[in-house]
């Protein structure tokens, strides 16, 4: 389930681009917190504690509580804007979450064990779907969702119903999403390797013809 994370922010006087730009030389992210009820605040966080923080938590969506001053508010990424050329993030929208109140949310699907298909018949897993979206409180979102493809044979395909959903989360995609399907591998017949390997005689013959 999901982490909470706990990061203090402190508020942004300015705002605009030349102001951005000061708290990004000065090792900041500039950042928004808005949703709950009330209105959006201009904050901005230190850039190498956020890094540090989320680090391993790729995918993921972990719940974060902000603290300015003496008033603390939990809160989700929903946005990051990414410099095109340095990559690097250079703003964040937070969303205000209540613990108690359902969120929204998509979350990375994870393929368990080896198809049948795959080991006995010469198929290839083609993984459609990596992510679903699911409905349910802050603190239940899980990390993944397992998705057992063992059972899968050449020609069927695994569902979004087929995922494992724990206790309290709903899934928001519809049932017959494909998330994974067993096609044919690449097979080469007899006629096949006939014709590849009478290919360079043929071109041989050509030539020695004209």
């Amino acid at each position: 389930m999901s982490e909470t994370l706990t990061i203090e922010v402190q508020p942004r006087e300015q705002t605009g681009k030349n102001a951005n730009r000061r708290s990004r030389s000065a090792g900041k992210i500039p950042a928004v917190v808005y949703g709950g009820g009330k209105e959006s605040v201009s904050i901005e966080v230190d850039r190498k504690t956020l890094i540090d923080m989320v680090k391993g938590h790729s995918g993921e969506n972990p719940i974060f509580l902000l603290k300015l001053g003496d008033k603390e508010r939990h809160a989700m990424i929903r946005h990051t804007q990414v410099d095109p050329v340095s990559r690097q993030v250079i703003h964040i929208d937070f969303q205000r979450v209540l613990l108690d109140q359902k969120v929204r949310v998509a979350v990375p699907v994870e393929l368990v064990g080896t198809a049948h298909g795959v080991k006995a018949e010469g198929g290839m897993l083609d993984f459609v779907t990596r992510e679903v979206h699911v409905e349910c409180l802050p603190g239940e979102i899980p990390k993944h969702l397992d998705l057992d493809v063992t059972g899968l044979h050449v020609g069927q395909h695994a569902e979004a119903k087929d995922l494992k959903l724990p206790e309290g989360v709903a899934l928001l995609d519809e049932p017959d999403r494909v998330i994974a399907s067993l096609g044919h591998g690449r097979i080469e017949t007899d006629e096949t390797a006939e014709g590849a390997a009478g290919e360079p005689e043929l071109i041989k013959q050509r030539k020695a013809e004209e």
